[in-house]
């Protein structure tokens, strides 16, 4: 055997080393509810572990800083010019403004808790932010966050908010604080919470505060709940009318159905029924069908003496209103509807026009030709 066979042999006989695992998302964008590798993931983060690390030992060390943060209370807070200076251009004129002792230069931040301060500081290092530090001070550092221009946090303040952190009973705090902090989006959200939960919110503490501090804010908010109401009452009514003028539509189908092919038992008098009859597809033609047997047997078919006959004789109008041809047409007294047409008032007239445009209008149809085709057809 030579030895390249054997080589070749023993090669194909071994087998393939498994491949190394893929490597690791160099960064990652964390978010409420997520796991990697079957652990939860906490925070947020848009930087590798690594430089995460790094940067927050640098923070947490102090080495080499420059800039001294004072906070409430006598707080202090270590930091670098450099990091400040590129993470927040507001930052980097206060310190270009600042005059120091040698290469100490100092910034104040009050007003907010010291350790909200700490967070926001640590998030312009390493670009991220514990789960439970965001839930603790969100609302301080979305002010920060406008106030310094780091619009990477305000993005993710908002972010926590929509996505969890907003209820009815912050959501007028956090409302008055968008639309200071120019956050339109989370206004918007909160807005529609407001108007979605109004007699929650208006019994919230936030609520009985604003209309003492903002009592032009509460009055639009109001205003805008009426408005909203009477916007869902239009949406209502404009359902039920459209529902209305499908009814009529599906039932003028029906009507030409029934005159001309017949439905069942009931049809025009030379058609021959058969026991296999295919099923109805019209959903109007039961109701339809009860409707035409009793104008067939009424005693009081004198259109206003019975309620049942008004109604037929209006869905007979309503046909003949449709219908481009008389002619043709199987449905009985069209063309004495075609010729009563024509001595009807004006005011008529109108009031049949506008109820046959929406009909047609809500079907999605471009006029009456869909009926003339129909009635022009062979039974």
């Amino acid at each position: 055997m030579k030895m390249d066979d054997a080589c070749e042999g023993s090669l194909s006989k071994s087998v393939a080393p498994a491949a190394p695992p893929l490597p690791g998302p160099a960064t990652s964008y964390h978010q409420k509810g997520l796991v990697m590798n079957g652990l939860p993931l906490r925070g947020y983060s848009c930087v590798s572990t690594a430089a995460k690390d790094l940067w927050e030992r640098l923070f947490d060390s102090g080495y080499k800083a420059d800039v001294t943060i004072f906070t409430d209370y006598n707080g202090i807070i270590y930091a670098h010019a450099n990091v400040l200076g590129m993470a927040s251009p507001v930052m980097k004129g206060m310190l270009n403004q600042s005059k120091g002792h040698g290469r100490w230069r100092s910034l104040s931040i009050h007003g907010v808790p010291q350790d909200a301060v700490r967070v926001f500081i640590r998030f312009l290092y390493s670009s991220c932010s514990e789960k439970a530090d965001m839930e603790d001070y969100v609302l301080h550092l979305l002010v920060l966050s406008h106030v310094f221009v780091v619009p990477q946090l305000k993005r993710e303040c908002e972010r926590q908010l929509e996505h969890g952190l907003l209820s009815t009973e912050n959501v007028v705090d956090i409302f008055q604080l968008a639309l200071l902090c120019d956050a339109p989006r989370l206004s918007l959200v909160c807005h529609r919470m407001i108007l979605k939960n109004f007699k929650v919110v208006s019994d919230s503490e936030g609520w009985k505060a604003m209309m003492q501090s903002h009592p032009v804010l509460e009055k639009e908010l109001v205003e805008s709940v009426l408005d909203e109401d009477h916007k869902q009452k239009e949406r209502i009514r404009k359902l039920k009318e459209r529902k209305i003028y499908l009814q009529l539509y599906e039932a003028m189908e029906a009507l030409v159905h029934i005159c001309r092919d017949g439905c069942k038992t009931i049809g025009p008098h030379d058609k021959d029924f058969k026991e296999d009859q295919a099923p109805c597809n019209y959903t109007a033609c039961k109701g339809l069908e009860l409707l035409v047997r009793h104008f067939a047997g009424c005693r009081l078919r004198i259109p206003g003496k019975c309620s049942h006959c008004k109604r037929m004789w209006q869905l007979l109008e309503l046909h003949s209103r449709l219908c481009d041809d008389s002619d043709v047409c199987r449905v009985p007294l069209c063309r004495n509807f075609k010729e009563r047409i024509k001595k009807q008032s004006k005011k008529d007239e109108i009031k049949w026009k506008k109820l046959v445009e929406k009909m047609l209008r809500t079907k999605r149809i471009g006029g009456a030709n869909f009926f003339s085709e129909e009635l022009a057809s062979p039974s």
